[in-house]
């Protein structure tokens, strides 16, 4: 599933592309999407009108206009890629926007797991936005604050975190990747980590971000980013998909155990 990174790197992709051009024509091949295409309402709220920003929240898309906003989410596998009107859509492209300057953009969901949604009401307080955590590359997301919210949690670190409550966008491969940084045992519990800890776990995971933002994304299944090139972070990945290889510090085997249905890698030796 594309993460924070995958969608922050797709968001910087095609956002040059948008701004101040108007869209004028959407052909909606499969509007059969997580939830149903409201045609007629994205139609009436986008055509005729320049997007006048492209924001994220989370794994969220969130195109807004003078009418609103169209929230977007890629789904498991799904991508926005930026093409000439010249080139013919793929299967399962399943709509694109024309702009005026000839430029379309496409969105591809295999799985069709993904949504776009006209809303033309307040979008922070849509049912899809409104519980989510604060941002993690965000001022407000510190060590402090993953303190006070974990007293009393007796659940597992790595799930807490990864929690959309708690903080946004934190997947599973960047999880893994932080708390290794950080040097806390997936396992060990919230409620039981210092506040010293928690400090060095939001720099490791505003790091990771950082970096894999940087490198375009990690590389998973079939991710592309807006120019349909795949990620490259995947090649940076300390701990995730290691497992019984070297630590890159000690050189232990990395472990792999299962927490919440999703694997975790680690090394026993160097997190605790």
């Amino acid at each position: 599933m594309p993460e924070l990174p995958e969608v922050e790197t797709t968001r910087r992709g095609i956002m040059g592309h948008l701004i101040d051009q108007k869209v004028t024509k959407i052909n909606i091949h499969q509007p059969a999407l997580r939830w149903p295409v409201e045609v007629n309402k994205l139609t009436k709220g986008i055509v005729g009108q320049p997007f006048s920003s492209v924001n994220r929240r989370g794994k969220y898309l969130l195109f807004e206009n003078s009418n609103g906003t169209m929230l977007c989410h890629l789904g498991m596998s799904g991508s926005m890629r930026i093409v000439t009107n010249r080139e013919p859509p793929r299967k399962h492209d399943h709509i694109e926007w024309r702009l005026e300057n000839g430029a379309v953009m496409r969105f591809h969901d295999p799985r069709r797991f993904g949504c776009v949604l006209w809303i033309d009401t307040n979008v922070e307080q849509h049912k899809l936005l409104r519980d989510l955590g604060p941002e993690p590359l965000s001022s407000s997301f510190s060590g402090d604050y993953l303190y006070q919210r974990s007293r009393t949690r007796k659940q597992a670190v790595k799930t807490f975190i990864m929690d959309s409550k708690i903080v946004v966008g934190v997947g599973n491969i960047y999880a893994s990747e932080a708390l290794f940084l950080a040097g806390i045992h997936p396992a060990r519990q919230a409620g039981r980590v210092s506040r010293q800890r928690y400090e060095l776990l939001v720099q490791s995971i505003k790091l990771t971000l950082k970096k894999s933002i940087k490198s375009g994304g990690t590389t998973l299944r079939d991710f592309v980013n807006s120019s349909g090139e795949p990620g490259y972070f995947r090649q940076q990945l300390n701990v995730y998909e290691k497992y019984d290889q070297a630590c890159v510090r000690c050189h232990s085997p990395i472990k792999r155990i299962v927490q919440g249905q999703r694997a975790t890698y680690y090394c026993s030796r160097c997190q605790r």
